[in-house]
């Protein structure tokens, strides 16, 4: 039993440390995952379908991470 809680533990703490350090982002045709500027819970998942992206670039973790980069790519050229 110890060695389940162990390794049960050590998969929650790790997957508290991979969402603690990326972005996942779903875009209309894909799913693309961003490294966190700083280490935060916030935005660990974005989605950013459709109209939404435009709303997501006045985060600036989300543009420090690379975000309009992505969005250009995605098909939605946004003037800098």
């Amino acid at each position: 039993m110890k060695k389940v809680m162990m390794v049960v533990s050590l998969l929650v703490i790790g997957a508290a440390v991979v969402s603690l350090n990326i972005h996942i982002v779903r875009l209309d045709n894909s799913i693309r995952i961003l490294r966190k500027v700083d280490m935060t819970f916030t935005d660990t998942y974005v989605d950013a379908r459709g109209m939404k992206k435009l709303a997501l670039l006045r985060k600036p973790a989300l543009i420090k991470a690379g975000l309009r980069n992505l969005i250009d790519d995605d098909g939605l050229t946004i003037k800098k």
